[in-house]
């Protein structure tokens, strides 16, 4: 009896289903006048995404590495060698574009995105002593506000520029 029923309740399900899909068939969408029928086919994605980075950190134990999506991951780990690898976008954001305009052009974006998710090495435990490594600096203190070692950079450029 059981299975009987199972299948007159599935014979209902399918033949309701047929019936929905006979009426919809064909029908034109209702537009109004609101809406461009003729666009649909013509849309193209526009603007750009900034560049986000990966950041391959050696683990300190031979040859291994670890990949981290951010900084703060990165610096939890106190990784201290790291290379920065583009994952999206296609340009650089404002505060990136003010980062490397701070550093001269001494450093690249990807040199300061690597930089910047190392911790407890230099340029981050170094004194500033010439201007490259000033200029370096102060991309560093425009890309990496939320640093732990900020601070103390920022004292070290402050001394250097005297």
């Amino acid at each position: 009896m059981t299975t009987l029923r199972r299948a007159l309740a599935t014979t209902v399900v399918v033949a309701a289903a047929l019936g929905l899909a006979g009426c919809t068939a064909g029908v034109e969408p209702e537009l109004d006048g609101s809406v461009d029928a003729t666009s649909g086919a013509e849309v193209a994605a526009s603007g750009s995404a900034p560049i986000v980075f990966a950041f391959v950190c050696r683990t300190g134990q031979g040859d291994a590495t670890e990949t981290y999506t951010t900084y703060a991951a990165a610096w939890e780990a106190d990784r201290t060698d790291c290379t920065a690898k583009p994952i999206t976008g296609t340009e650089m954001s404002a505060q990136q574009q003010a980062a490397v305009r701070a550093a001269d052009d001494t450093v690249d974006l990807r040199d300061l995105a690597a930089t910047c998710a190392e911790r407890g090495v230099a340029p981050w435990t170094a004194a500033v002593e010439t201007d490259d490594q000033a200029r370096v600096a102060a991309g560093l203190l425009e890309y990496c506000p939320g640093h732990p070692d900020r601070d103390r950079l920022q004292d070290a450029l402050l001394a250097h520029r005297g």
